[in-house]
């Protein structure tokens, strides 16, 4: 009886922490194995339940007993130059991971729709520009980083690269946006199944694209920005 009630208890802690947490890990939204035509399911595991799952719960960590718990996410990231390393890594760390887990999918041939597309084609001149230019982004990048499209305040698409965790809504940036679509060229993201050819994963990764997801996204912030 008294292991049980131990066991009760240390899981009522538990409990209780995960729901006090600010930010939390959302599920992923299909099974490890789903995207194995261009990442592998070993790959996928790892990179959500330890890479992301580490980033959410240090982000909490970073942030707890001070006024950042009360705080969204794009607002400690808005003014991440106040912040200390520990919540500049986490907090980018935490939102460009969960923005990355949806815009994948398994579904083939999703397709941008007609107002994303016309938005690609009148910034960059046509979709394989587009796609030539983001990849080009992301295979630059030294070392680990990320690749992104995103929308500036005025509502134009723009293509950007960032180091480590970094994204286009920290003030610390040069090019400054709202990203829509991200490119983890962190080697976790990759290296099991692509060794160090890190061309062939950006070749592939445009074949798993949610351009629903991604559309939605463009959809959204343009309609605000208006």
């Amino acid at each position: 009886m008294k292991i049980l009630k131990t066991s009760l208890f240390i899981a009522a802690v538990i409990s209780t922490q995960w729901m006090s947490a600010q930010f939390k890990q959302a599920p992923l939204p299909y099974a490890y194995n789903a995207l194995e035509r261009s990442v592998d399911a070993q790959t996928m595991e790892i990179h959500y339940s330890k890479h992301g799952a580490a980033y959410t719960n240090n982000l909490n960590k970073a942030i707890a007993g001070t006024p950042l718990e009360k705080k969204s996410l794009e607002a400690i990231l808005g003014k991440i130059s106040a912040e200390s390393p520990a919540v500049r890594n986490n907090a980018g760390g935490h939102y460009n991971h969960e923005l990355f887990w949806t815009i994948l999918t398994p579904e083939k041939n999703t397709q941008p729709s007609v107002k994303l597309s016309k938005a690609i084609v009148e910034s960059f001149g046509s979709m394989d520009a587009f796609k030539e230019k983001m990849s080009k982004a992301a295979a630059d990048r030294f070392g680990s980083g990320w690749a992104w499209l995103a929308v500036d305040k005025s509502g134009k698409l723009f293509v950007s690269s960032t180091p480590n965790q970094d994204n286009p809504l920290m003030d610390v940036v040069e090019e400054k946006g709202t990203p829509v679509l991200g490119i983890d060229v962190w080697e976790h993201a990759y290296y099991l199944k692509y060794q160090n050819k890190r061309a062939d994963y950006l070749a592939a990764i445009w074949d798993i694209v949610n351009w629903n997801e991604v559309s939605k996204r463009y959809e959204a912030i343009v309609s605000i920005k208006k």
